[in-house]
């Protein structure tokens, strides 16, 4: 009888770790970051119908990268937990911090269990009365969760561009100021780019009551990025 063919542990979450980081890479980018108004995010998608940025519940948001089937799929299980949370409790008692506690499960499970892990990193963002108050959770594909002070970036080339932010980002800044750093930080190069048309952009807006996510639209985007119209 023949022997099993045998792979060490280590050497198979390396490489489900290997897979996965390479395939998010090759996804476009999106950033997220407290301004003075509320919590900014922006990604680079030029499709209008299949978004990467959305509303999860109230005052908290929901962003993905990688595999779209994937994290829209993590989007409506969140959209659903935070439904009977508020329905079954009180709408206080959804909050950013438990969803991003409940998604890292489910992305730790495929992780460790399936074959394959799930191509995604997402984010999720909870806006507070002020700055200091704001809460963004960035989760990878392992299940990991991490709270990131004031900005985030997922996707390709995510390192570089979180670099450009941090010099860059100041949460005292208006929508205008907050929507151009993050625009340069996903472009990088001065030989680049990008219009509303390739641009997905939403806010958190501290001022906007319960329902506190608004998308913007590309004439306004234009508006604030100080580009001529076309």
């Amino acid at each position: 009888m023949s022997m099993p063919f045998y792979v060490p542990p280590e050497q198979v979450m390396k490489d489900r770790a290997e897979f996965a980081r390479k395939n998010i890479a090759r996804g476009r980018p999106l950033v997220a970051g407290s301004f003075a108004g509320g919590i900014l995010l922006c990604a680079e998608n030029s499709s209008g119908i299949l978004h990467k940025v959305s509303e999860i519940y109230d005052r908290i948001a929901f962003a993905g990268v990688g595999r779209y089937s994937e994290f829209d799929s993590l989007r409506i299980a969140g959209i659903r937990a935070a439904d009977l949370k508020g329905y079954s409790y009180s709408r206080e008692d959804v909050d950013a911090r438990s969803l991003s506690n409940q998604y890292a499960q489910i992305l730790n499970n495929v992780f460790t269990h399936e074959m394959k892990p799930m191509e995604v990193e997402i984010l999720v963002a909870e806006v507070g009365a002020a700055p200091a108050q704001d809460e963004i959770f960035r989760i990878p594909y392992d299940g990991s969760v991490v709270d990131e002070p004031m900005f985030s970036a997922l996707g390709g080339e995510a390192e570089a561009i979180a670099e450009r932010l941090g010099s860059t980002w100041n949460v005292e800044a208006d929508l205008a100021t907050a929507l151009r750093a993050a625009v340069a930080a996903l472009i990088g190069t001065e030989d680049r780019t990008l219009g509303p048309a390739e641009l997905e952009v939403a806010v958190l807006e501290r001022s906007n009551g319960r329902r506190a996510f608004r998308r913007l639209e590309d004439d306004e985007v234009q508006s604030l990025l100080g580009q001529p119209a076309s």
